[in-house]
């Protein structure tokens, strides 16, 4: 049994998966999925300020982040006791292109050329990781929601504003993947 939990699993397993949590948070207390929707129950809930923002009962929110805890030690979890100790399988088009930007090490699940603490402190590595993070926190406010809230519980509710989102969070990563993620690469 251990065996087939370490391995991964294919999307028509994993999708419906995930794709039942919608249903399930529906029917067992009408809750809406979404992730960066915590951050927000989190600065409320820490800073007593009299920031309009953050002033609501987020108390009626904490399922959520006893949900986002669970996820967050859900993974640490699954790193120590069901890793997989053999090399990340690439695709090799993949493996050839980011060697041509000095990306060779794939012994993470990042490359370690990528992300590292080493790496942060270099122009790439700030704006990718600093500068991305800053975007991506941005882009889900500006949004109204995460991918994850959007992509999963606003299509599964047939919800328009979350169809655009899903479109545009598709369009940015593929231009950020294909057109300016290689320009940083190249600084």
């Amino acid at each position: 049994m251990m065996e087939v939990i370490k391995q991964p699993w294919p999307w028509y397993v994993a999708g419906p998966l995930i794709g039942l949590t919608v249903p399930a948070l529906l029917i067992l207390g009408n809750k809406s999925f979404g992730i960066s929707s915590s951050l927000r129950h989190v600065c409320a809930m820490c800073l007593p300020g009299e920031i309009p923002f953050f002033k609501y009962n987020w108390k009626k929110e904490l399922w959520n982040l006893f949900f986002v805890s669970g996820i967050f030690f859900g993974g640490v979890m699954a790193v120590i006791f069901l890793s997989n100790p053999a090399p990340m399988q690439l695709n090799p088009y993949l493996v050839k292109e980011l060697s041509v930007y000095g990306i060779s090490d794939f012994s993470s699940l990042v490359p370690v050329e990528l992300v590292s603490w080493d790496k942060l402190l270099t122009v790439p590595g700030f704006i990718m990781m600093v500068g991305g993070g800053f975007l991506v926190g941005f882009g889900a406010r500006y949004a109204g929601g995460c991918t994850s809230g959007h992509a999963i519980m606003g299509l599964s509710t047939l919800q328009w504003p979350s169809l655009v989102a899903t479109i545009c969070f598709m369009i940015g990563g593929f231009v950020m993947a294909n057109w300016i993620l290689p320009l940083i690469l190249m600084l």
